[in-house]
């Protein structure tokens, strides 16, 4: 047994403890009586007075002369009275003790529990301080959506007193988060998470809210908690980013609209410029005068790939470009990109070859004029570094488990790259020479626009080199629907032997890498008595032009050192085709025009054994000319700018042609309709921008009279500087039969008409 007034003096000291008003008090406990309490003065009084007064009734029986047993059994009576009252007294007095010890240890877990009570107040304070303090929503619903309880933060936010805020529902405060289907409750699984507005007296603020679903491991009851956080200011600061980038994207549109203008105001003089320059190259000047000439060509031709690269760059960087993949033949495009800068490679006297590995497909899908524009930029810088050796580009085929590439690597001996150079050369407006004394021109745009032309198709680019040993430029496509080479093609060449005499190591080397990859064998030598060496077994014998004599003594030299039997092919530069009477007089069966192109070579080494037609013999341009103004074609050239129709004029009569020029498109749609069947124009040139009525609308009604009185549509060409593919889609899209460029190049101007006429 205890008396509790100590532990209510306890619990009253406890709350009692100085703390002010707002500080949680710790709870009073008043402990319940442990077991009823006895006199024990009464219970010890009844059992003792039993046991004297049995002992009494002994005694009198004894001396009255009772009987005998009747003194034994009240004696007996009253010792086992005795006995059993000092057992009880002893059992009494073990009870006591016991329920001290008891008494005690239950007042001990009474302690414990309301400290620990205490303790959970205080934790669940501090929890509740903590929630408050980190400034985010912290609601908690049940499975019906009543709030069971919210935090100080969210109470503020919606200006509402906390304790009012139990059995509202978020809807009656303005908040919608959207329903959560029964399906969704689970283990603490996220239900939702969004943004959300909500509305509150200084404004509209943003949230991140985020549902969760809690589940009670006792009862299975399932409710809700939310946590939400302030994203307000995000919000805004993505707001002012997408204003930003509509600003941006406006300011590049209009960048662009501006460039593609200027583009199209330069072209036009810079196509008068380089137009006369080419007719009046073709008429009889001094060599002083043909020097200046030259230079006024040369310089415009500069000035337009300036302009090109700047075009170029800007679409990049608007982010306008898109790649326009369709049927690519890679061998055409690598043969056409040497071909097109072998000139100036030859004016250099530096060697250009181009070799294709005989596993590179056919066809794959690309866009091939991105490819061409990253080969010319690489294959152009490289020329135009070299100053010695050559340049020698390679396609070949890289495939794996997981991708099928094209690899384009090009080499050259030029001066090579340092270290620092090589972090740099891909960035906007970088040469490896930056000095102001730089001996080579250009803006530096050639391979930044490369290496972001790369990355559009899916492809990567890198560059090695050593400082005086050249440098390599390799980069590679994906292999897109590509379709596979015959695979006899590596053994095409198996019985052919042969040598090639060229001190061009360059040309030489993709020759022999071309003949080797299809199975024939092959040595290179530089000079004659090299070449005797491997006269043995060889059935073809190629010799550079460069070193052959007008009468044919190095071949002659060679016959005698053991070639007698081969069947001899000159490689001849584009400058030399007037000397190839001469070199057939001496022997040569026939010749490959350098660069050699792969297919001409295996179509020529296949049919070395066959005698070769007789290449017909250059004429002078006088004498086409005269054939084709027997039967010129009939041209009409709407252009409104004087010295553009004056060119495209000059450049059509020379060929033989007739000419009429009109000033608009609404000039052009009478020409057109007036001339009927008998007088109809073979073919009409029609600038885009002119003024009373512009190309389209003049192609479209063009068109229209066509196809009233049913007769054949007339090809009609587009004349503009606009170079951009969707300015080709749209003339193409209005009727156009084809698309000219400004500046006009003459030859490709001819090309162009005759071509339309005879399709």
């Amino acid at each position: 047994m205890f008396a509790d007034s100590d532990f209510r003096q306890d619990s009253k000291t406890a709350g009692d403890d100085g703390l002010g008003p707002d500080t949680p008090k710790r709870q009073v406990l008043i402990a319940p009586p442990l077991a009823p309490e006895l006199p024990p003065a009464s219970r010890e009084g009844l059992s003792f007075l039993t046991v004297v007064a049995i002992i009494v009734l002994a005694g009198l029986a004894h001396l009255t002369g009772a009987p005998i047993f009747i003194t034994i059994g009240l004696l007996a009576t009253g010792l086992g009275g005795l006995m059993m009252h000092l057992r009880n007294q002893r059992t009494e007095r073990r009870a006591a003790l016991l329920l001290d010890e008891t008494a005690a240890r239950s007042r001990a877990e009474i302690e414990t529990l309301a400290d620990r009570m205490w303790e959970m107040q205080e934790s669940e304070e501090r929890f509740r301080g903590l929630i408050d303090a980190l400034g985010d929503l912290v609601v908690h619903r049940d499975r019906d959506g009543h709030i069971v309880y919210a935090n100080k933060v969210f109470a503020s936010l919606v200006d509402t007193d906390q304790r009012d805020l139990a059995g509202k529902t978020l809807s009656e405060l303005g908040i919608d988060v959207g329903v959560v289907p029964d399906a969704a409750f689970s283990d603490h699984e996220c239900l939702s998470s969004t943004d959300v507005a909500i509305r509150t007296p200084n404004g509209p603020r943003w949230f991140s809210w985020i549902e969760l679903s809690v589940r009670d491991r006792d009862t299975g009851a399932v409710s809700h908690r939310a946590i939400a956080r302030d994203i307000t200011a995000r919000k805004r600061a993505e707001s002012s980013l997408i204003t930003a980038r509509e600003r941006a994207e406006y300011a590049s549109q209009a960048k662009s609209r501006f460039l593609a203008t200027v583009s199209h105001e330069i072209r036009t003089p810079m196509n008068g410029i380089m137009g006369m320059a080419k007719l009046l190259a073709d008429t009889d000047l001094s060599p002083e005068q043909r020097t200046y000439v030259g230079a006024v060509s040369t310089s415009a031709s500069s000035l337009l790939a300036l302009i090109e690269d700047l075009l170029d760059y800007s679409k990049i960087e608007a982010g306008r470009f898109d790649p326009e993949p369709q049927p690519t033949s890679l061998r055409e495009i690598a043969d056409n990109i040497i071909e097109l800068l072998a000139a100036k490679a030859f004016s250099k006297n530096i060697g250009l070859g181009c070799h294709v590995e005989p596993d590179v497909p056919q066809m794959i899908t690309a866009d091939p004029g991105r490819v061409r524009q990253v080969l010319l930029n690489l294959i152009g810088n490289a020329v135009k570094f070299t100053d010695a050796g050559g340049v020698l580009l390679t396609v070949s085929r890289a495939r794996s488990e997981s991708a099928d590439r094209i690899c384009f690597t090009i080499a050259d001996t030029g001066p090579g790259l340092r270290e620092e150079d090589m972090e740099r050369i891909f960035e906007e407006f970088e040469q490896s020479d930056g000095t102001s004394t730089r001996v080579h021109g250009g803006a530096g745009l050639g391979l930044a626009i490369s290496k972001r032309l790369v990355i559009a198709m899916g492809g990567t680019i890198s560059v090695s080199s050593r400082l005086g040993e050249g440098s390599e430029f390799v980069f590679d496509i994906p292999a897109t629907a590509a379709t596979e080479p015959p695979q006899y093609r590596r053994s095409i060449l198996s019985d052919r032997r042969a040598v090639i005499v060229s001190r061009n190591a360059v040309e030489a080397d993709a020759i022999a890498r071309t003949i080797r990859a299809h199975g024939g064998g092959v040595e290179i030598a530089a000079t004659p008595d090299q070449a005797a060496a491997f006269a043995a077994g060889c059935n073809v014998l190629l010799v550079d032009a460069a070193l052959e004599n007008s009468d044919g003594r190095l071949l002659k030299r060679l016959r005698q050192s053991g070639f007698v039997d081969c069947e001899a092919v000159t490689l001849i530069a584009p400058a030399d085709r007037g000397m190839l009477g001469e070199f057939r007089a001496n022997g040569y069966a026939t010749f490959l025009a350098r660069p050699v192109r792969g297919e001409t070579l295996l179509r020529v080494l296949l049919t070395s054994h066959v005698p070769a037609p007789a290449e017909p013999q250059p004429q002078p341009r006088g004498a086409t000319s005269a054939r084709r103004r027997d039967q010129g074609l009939s041209v009409l050239i709407a252009e409104d700018n004087d010295i553009n129709a004056m060119l495209a004029r000059a450049t059509l009569l020379k060929a033989g042609h007739r000419v009429k020029i009109v000033g608009n498109g609404k000039a052009a749609v009478e020409a057109v309709t007036d001339a009927g069947l008998k007088h109809r124009f073979d073919v009409v040139l029609m600038d885009l921008h002119m003024p009373v009525m512009d190309g389209l609308d003049a192609i479209a009604a063009i068109r229209r009279h066509e196809e009233a009185l049913a007769v054949p549509p007339v090809p009609i060409m587009v004349l503009s500087a606009d170079s951009q593919e969707k300015t080709r889609h749209t003339v193409l899209a209005h009727g156009a039969s084809g698309f000219v460029t400004k500046p006009l190049d003459p030859d490709a101007l001819v090309q162009a008409v005759e071509s339309q006429a005879a399709a």
